[in-house]
């Protein structure tokens, strides 16, 4: 069971290595500042094993039509996390390639890109983008919380001890206190 969150920190080499902190700070940075500390720790969590789940359960299928490459690293969760971001996007058309596109159709051309990064699993980042997709448009409901418990959560540990260490930018969790930190 642990090994549905543990894939997350598993890299095989330093590429892989490199491009998963790439993404880590592109994708989970952007999506940290949105919803806060708090929510993005419970989110990556939460969509680590929602795509887990999905992968185990979409290999079975895959496999018998072809080799599957092992999920590993955290770009399932930054698909998730970018399927969420352009779903809830009120931008209409982003730029890719000096192409101006829909912004749903971006995630997807990122997961034609990753398909090129070595020990990237294009099923593993199929199913983050599928249940982050799923997320965004509000089919995993049962995984929001309201504001007001994210700010509680802010002033317990390990939250607590996190806004204490220097040079860690810590989120608020509620919007008016994330509006504040954003303008001081």
């Amino acid at each position: 069971v642990h090994r549905l969150v543990t894939y997350i920190f598993v890299y095989e080499d330093l590429i892989s290595l490199t491009c998963g902190a790439i993404i880590i700070w592109y994708f989970a940075g952007s999506f940290e500042k949105n919803v806060g500390t708090v929510k993005h720790c419970f989110l990556t969590i939460a969509f680590a094993v929602l795509s887990a789940l999905l992968y185990l359960l979409l290999e079975t299928i895959v496999t018998r039509a072809s080799e599957v490459e092992d999920a590993e690293g955290f770009m399932p969760v930054a698909f998730a996390m970018l399927g969420v971001s352009t779903t809830r996007s009120r931008m209409k058309r982003t730029l890719i390639l000096g192409v101006r596109v829909p912004v749903v159709l971006m995630p997807w051309f990122m997961l034609c890109i990753a398909w090129f990064i070595p020990r990237s699993s294009l099923l593993g980042n199929l199913c983050g983008l599928l249940a982050g997709e799923a997320y965004g448009l509000g089919y995993c409901f049962c995984l929001d919380f309201p504001e007001s418990v994210g700010s509680k959560l802010d002033r317990v540990f390990p939250f607590s001890l996190l806004k204490r260490v220097p040079g860690l930018k810590y989120i608020p969790g509620s919007l008016a206190e994330r509006r504040a930190f954003e303008s001081s």
